[in-house]
């Protein structure tokens, strides 16, 4: 209805509005559950087949939608060439949901994270083949960034002397690994984790079953030592890894304040 003396907001040629990407691309229940999945742990297609219930096919059609929209990734696994694990591109994400929330109206912001409250820590092990790169790195990081509400640690399944370019790349990013050494996963048989985070797909295969049932989450990530550009392969591991501590965080807040509560 039109009101004499109000002006009124046309609406585009076409007639109406047309949703935003994230909402196009998201508002599926399949790729809904599809990124939920993915945001707790990259996966193979056959696992989302079985946590989805849903056919292969089906499943893979749906991830190469989300591909072609920039939402999940594909790398092939570092341990068996034949399978790949897709990862949820979380930053992305927020993006576009920002977006979305404002073209719906500029008042709607994402909800802050949870305040997090004092008590017991949550505790991450970190796992790699080596632990000399990747394991190494995401400990320093995620020791660095979450201080005392987080207890970090890592372990390999076959241990070498810590890369000096690991130590190089984060001491770019303020943590000293000059005095990490590598450690067995047997180091910490019978410690109880809240979380286990594999980012070798060759130990992801092997891990042992530890004790307390912890979350387990895999992150599908290169190994930079056998990257042919040295330094700068250890610099894009590291990117990578802030990345996703970042957004592990707000999950270990989420859950602190849930134990808090």
């Amino acid at each position: 209805m039109y009101y004499p003396g109000v002006r009124h907001r046309q609406s585009p040629a076409g007639g109406g509005f047309d949703p935003p990407e994230f909402l196009r691309l998201a508002g599926h229940p399949l790729r809904w559950r599809l990124l939920g999945e993915l945001a707790r742990s990259d996966r193979q297609v056959t696992e989302l087949t079985e946590l989805t219930g849903k056919p292969q096919n089906l499943v893979s059609y749906h991830l190469g939608l989300m591909r072609k929209g920039g939402l999940v990734h594909g790398r092939r696994s570092s341990f068996d060439g034949r399978d790949t694990y897709y990862a949820v591109d979380l930053a992305r994400c927020a993006g576009l949901l920002a977006q979305a929330g404002g073209a719906l109206h500029p008042a709607l912001m994402l909800a802050p994270p949870p305040p997090q409250p004092d008590g017991a820590d949550v505790s991450v092990l970190f796992l790699c083949t080596g632990n000399s790169a990747r394991s190494q790195m995401a400990e320093g990081l995620l020791r660095s960034r979450g201080g005392d509400r987080v207890l970090a640690r890592s372990a390999g399944s076959h241990p070498k002397p810590v890369h000096r370019n690991a130590v190089k790349v984060m001491g770019e990013h303020g943590v000293d690994l000059t005095g990490a050494r590598s450690k067995h996963l047997d180091e910490f048989d019978g410690d109880r984790f809240d979380y286990v985070i594999t980012l070798c797909d060759k130990v992801r295969e092997v891990c042992p079953a530890l004790p307390g049932d912890p979350e387990a989450v895999h992150w599908s990530t290169v190994d930079p030592a056998g990257q042919p550009d040295g330094v700068a392969a250890f610099r894009r591991t590291a990117a990578e890894l802030a990345e996703r501590i970042g957004f592990l965080l707000h999950q270990l807040g989420r859950r602190r304040h849930e134990l808090g509560s």
